[in-house]
């Protein structure tokens, strides 16, 4: 289904007229004083692989050094915990609406596997872990045996080929509709307040229809959602996966409880910051305690206003997140396998605006701050560019870079970022389609494309 410029989707749920960011709030929000907010410095990728070796004294071992400097970062390998990759340009999740029934199938297998390099890293598109958190049509799940059988499809094509792949755990809470719930009930969230008009939620027959409003989690039924993740990272790791992340960001229900805006409940998981965090702790305490330290992730978008998913302040929520993770590595003595944090320059290049070198902003910021105070690998995402993810890299801003759209459209995405290569365009209109193929798994490698 086409969707018009102007009417776009993040996350294959919803639709939106705009995003915003609070600038102001950001500003204004208490920074600590080991904070980083000196301007940010770029790395020419040219400079920064030049080093001067007299002719004099190279040997064979500084030959090699020579040859290994000369491969920007970007490209070099990275010991992501028990993971051992050999470049840092990630497969960042995406909603694609291909597992009819919500089973994985074989033209997911063929997905995955067409964008699998030797020791590259892959992270799945959200995996929903109960029918309460779906929210739209053909969204695969983790929590039935039959989907742990087709994932195993999925695992099995990626490790053949010498790769990683991470399974994104996801409930969607509110951004759900009555169609998709049990017995037609109410979606759940942290409020009874429904998402917008401006945003839509795709049916069934993928049409689009308003969110429902949603109903408010007892105290008493927390720890039941609580446990669903728990038990999805274990199916997870069952199906074959090297480990899961906890998609905490996007408006979805983990963000439905973290932001000011959204979470109005008077009780302990409500009001203070400690008390918005303390859903999100509990789910990082029971997946490490079932699967390990290792194997669990989180990606977070603190400054992202989607679904109405807005606070006051960014920094300070983002910086919590980061406090409460850094506590949970301290007392497991073991770092986590990487927290991921989408920049709102995400939003930007999903609206269609171009991309290049990003201002010095608060969203820019944002990510530096967290950068600096995460005690553990990062992997940043947002609207990333050959030239940007090359010196952020290099600049040491971020460990490792996700791509979206452009890995969706180029299944050899890695070599063409390396080689400098043209790259294949991708259509919008088929991201959330049914279609096996078309918009899928038709975009050609290089060599395809240029024998034709």
């Amino acid at each position: 289904m086409a969707l018009t410029a102007n009417l776009s989707r993040c996350c294959g749920l919803a639709i939106a007229a705009n995003i915003s960011t609070s600038s102001t709030a950001l500003r204004q929000a208490a920074a600590p004083s080991r904070l980083f907010v000196a301007p940010i410095r770029f790395l020419s990728f040219q400079s920064s692989q030049k080093r001067f070796i007299s002719a004099t004294t190279i040997t064979k071992a500084s030959a090699s050094s020579m040859e290994e400097s000369s491969v920007p970062a970007l490209f070099t390998p990275f010991n992501l915990g028990p993971l051992q990759l050999s470049h840092r340009v990630v497969l960042s999740p995406m909603t694609r609406n291909r597992a009819i029934g919500s089973i994985p199938n074989e033209a997911m297998v063929k997905y995955y596997s067409d964008r699998t390099t030797e020791e590259g890293l892959l992270i799945t598109e959200g995996t929903v872990i109960s029918q309460v958190g779906t929210g739209g049509p053909r969204i695969p799940g983790i929590y039935t045996e039959e989907q742990i059988e087709g994932w195993k499809k999925v695992t099995s094509a990626v490790h053949a080929k010498g790769g990683y792949i991470v399974c994104q755990l996801w409930h969607v809470g509110r951004a759900s509709h009555t169609v998709y719930q049990p017995g037609g009930a109410a979606p759940v969230s942290s409020t009874t307040k429904p998402i917008s008009e401006r945003w839509k939620c795709q049916m069934p027959d993928d049409s689009f229809e308003d969110y429902p409003a949603p109903r408010a989690l007892e105290a008493s039924e927390i720890p039941g959602v609580v446990e669903e993740f728990r038990q999805g990272a274990i199916n997870a790791i069952k199906a074959g996966f090297d480990g899961i992340e906890i998609h905490g960001a996007q408006g979805y229900i983990v963000e439905q409880f973290l932001k000011d805006t959204i979470n109005d409940r008077t009780d302990e998981y409500g009001g203070s910051l400690e008390n918005r965090l303390r859903f999100l702790v509990e789910i990082v305490d029971a997946i490490v305690s079932a699967i390990g330290p290792e194997k669990t992730a989180l990606r977070i978008s603190p400054v992202v206003d989607y679904l109405d998913a807005y606070d006051t302040k960014p920094l300070a929520l983002g910086l919590g997140v980061v406090e409460k993770l850094n506590k949970v590595q301290e007392e497991v003595g073991s770092k986590l396998l990487y927290l991921h944090v989408i920049q709102p320059r995400t939003m930007a290049s999903f609206f269609g605006q171009d991309i290049a070198k990003p201002s010095e902003d608060e969203g820019v910021l944002l990510l530096k701050n967290l950068r600096n105070a995460y005690k553990g690998s990062f992997i940043s995402s947002g609207g990333y560019n050959r030239e940007h993810a090359l010196e952020s890299v290099a600049a040491g801003e971020t460990d490792l870079v996700s791509f979206g759209r452009l890995f969706l459209a180029n299944p050899d995405f890695v070599k063409r970022l390396k080689l400098n290569l043209p790259l294949n365009k991708y259509r919008r209109e088929f991201f959330y389609s049914a279609d096996p193929v078309i918009g899928y798994n038709d975009y050609p490698f290089y060599e395809e494309k240029a024998e034709a």
